[in-house]
């Protein structure tokens, strides 16, 4: 037994179909807004979380800024300006000072480390680091261990010479 065809369609089926002709700038400029478009919508998803510390932000920032000057004048930026830009947008000022203070703070913190240890060393492990100018902790530790260790082999050696005199 042959299938039941149904005839009650709504809109008949046409052989020809029908076309749109897109340049090549229309194309991107859609697929632009379709990327804005769910970059937006997935960044308003996530509970609270800046965009520019997934990683998107800046690519989300880009789209946005090249479909408003357009593609020429975007890609006609200097690396000076877009880095401006994009400093500008995901580095204010206030963060930069705390980091700059952070970082400074973490080098006097250093600095101070050294001073302390190497004022407890022996008179003559001493001067011979403080000549050597070590900039971090291990550097210190490093030279004033290998005095040390020179300190008392020659030290042994010398005990063990005296004691072969008597």
């Amino acid at each position: 037994m042959a299938p039941k065809r149904r005839t009650s369609r709504a809109t008949p089926i046409t052989d020809t179909p029908t076309t749109t002709s897109v340049t090549n700038a229309q194309l991107q400029a859609m697929i632009d807004q379709g990327v804005t478009a769910a970059l937006a919508a997935r960044d308003a998803t996530r509970n609270g979380d800046d965009s520019h510390t997934s990683g998107t932000g800046a690519l989300t920032w880009w789209n946005s800024h090249v479909m408003t000057v357009g593609h020429d004048v975007a890609y006609a930026m200097t690396w000076t300006d877009l880095k401006k830009k994009m400093t500008d947008k995901y580095c204010p000022r206030n963060e930069m000072k705390k980091l700059e203070a952070e970082l400074w703070n973490l080098k006097v913190k250093e600095s101070d480390k050294i001073e302390r240890y190497v004022g407890g060393l022996p008179d003559m492990t001493h001067s011979s680091v403080v000549a050597s100018k070590p900039k971090t902790m291990q550097e210190a530790i490093e030279m004033a261990t290998e005095l040390m260790d020179k300190k008392i082999s020659t030290f042994a050696e010398r005990q063990a010479e005296s004691k072969r005199k008597l």
